[in-house]
């Protein structure tokens, strides 16, 4: 038998609502109904929303129970770590996890028993194909519905390259430290040498600034190839920009990338001899040329050493030249003609100052090699022999130039 309201009730459903109470009671119950349907949508749409957030992600979010076992494996956990979520679900975390590492596992499950979140830190996780990759994570309880922890979140970034960014970053401030511990070395050295053969203190800071800028000059060359080398053609068109007269220089050889102490030294002696030739020389006068010429040829302990220059280098000869540079020789002449002057008697003792230093002892001994300096009434000449192990940077490319004089304009 019905209540007498649900009696009511059934009766208004009939068509027969002829009691206040069951015309109340129905509106009631409809409303309650429609409010349970709209929740359900409402949660439907929120956990869409929560997966299309969690799959679009561009880190890797996944989850286990308290075995560690692996529950869910988004889109990103397939890129970073290489397994599609087919192979990763139901398999232990500890797949990712490198041997020496595997006890951070034991540790977070102990955490995330106690409610505790583990906050972002710096780890390393193994893809599938074995590569390790630097990722930071931060690992979260999860709960169900009645409060209980049965799993745990974890979000992984992959910061491999912040890490390979920061290696660099270590490197080039370790090479500068280096390099401005020698640029003192070799400022001090300017400095010393310049006052012994200068008496006009003017004269000598005049000195002193030029050959500070002429370093700096090589410093900016280095610095914009983040220390990684730079072109001699490129060494010595900075250098002998100050003097003008582009026109009466022509530079002939093969595209060489230098080491750091190669461009710092050959930049000194660069500028020595075009500070000489401003003053003394082919660049002080309207009729003078100065020709630079490197080339590349074989050990000059063997029997007979042959030049290699740009027209003779091939394509193989170029990837041996460089792959044997232990066993090949560069070398580099620098010859300058001019109208001679009345007081041009070519003594070489007459002008031997910081320069004459730097060409005939400073570069060839810094660069393990040797140095000829000649000079004559309006001609000089410097040629460097050195190996080419100690000249270039290691496996980087020649490339010919058809053995064709070079105009030194930009």
């Amino acid at each position: 038998m019905l209540h007498p309201w649900r009696a009511a009730y059934v009766n208004c459903v009939r068509g027969d609502c002829l009691d206040p109470l069951a015309r109340y009671l129905m509106p009631m119950t409809e409303i309650v109904a429609a409010t349970a349907t709209n929740n359900e949508k409402q949660s439907a749409t929120a956990d869409a929303r929560l997966a299309a957030i969690v799959d679009s992600s561009f880190d890797a979010i996944i989850s286990k129970d308290l075995t560690s076992i692996i529950t869910s494996w988004n889109l990103a956990a397939e890129r970073m770590f290489g397994y599609t979520a087919e192979e990763a679900v139901g398999q232990s975390i500890l797949m990712l996890i490198p041997d020496h590492l595997k006890s951070e596992e034991t540790e977070i499950i102990s955490r995330v028993r106690c409610g505790h979140r583990v906050a972002s830190y710096e780890t390393t996780r193994r893809r599938k194909d074995g590569a390790l990759i630097s990722v930071s994570l931060t690992v979260s309880p999860i709960k169900n519905a009645n409060g209980e922890i049965v799993g745990a979140s974890k979000i992984a970034r992959d910061i491999s390259a912040a890490k390979e960014s920061e290696r660099r970053i270590r490197l080039l401030m370790r090479e500068v430290n280096h390099r401005v511990k020698n640029q003192f070395a070799v400022i001090l050295s300017m400095v010393r040498e310049t006052s012994k053969r200068s008496s006009d203190p003017r004269e000598f800071e005049e000195l002193i600034r030029a050959r500070i800028m002429a370093l700096s000059r090589s410093h900016d060359l280095l610095v914009t190839s983040e220390w990684a080398g730079a072109s001699l053609f490129d060494l010595i068109q900075e250098h002998l920009k100050p003097f003008g007269r582009e026109e009466q220089i022509l530079l002939s050889g093969p595209v060489l990338t230098l080491q750091s102490n190669a461009v710092q030294n050959l930049g000194m002696a660069f500028h020595e001899l075009g500070t000489n030739s401003s003053k003394y020389g082919a660049l002080g006068s309207e009729d003078g040329q100065v020709e630079i010429t490197w080339t590349i040829g074989s050990s000059a302990q063997g029997s007979g050493t042959q030049d290699l220059g740009a027209k003779d280098l091939g394509a193989k000869d170029l990837g041996r030249s460089v792959g044997a540079s232990g066993g090949r020789d560069f070398q580099l002449l620098w010859t300058e003609t001019s109208t001679p002057r009345p007081d041009d008697k070519g003594d070489e003792s007459a002008r031997k100052g910081f320069g004459t230093v730097v060409l005939q002892r400073v570069a060839p001994q810094s660069l393990g090699g040797s140095a000829q300096l000649e000079r004559s009434p309006g001609r000089l000449s410097w040629r460097l022999s050195a190996p080419l192990a100690s000249i270039i940077v290691p496996q980087a490319g020649i490339e010919g130039d058809d053995g064709a004089a070079l105009g030194f304009g930009i």
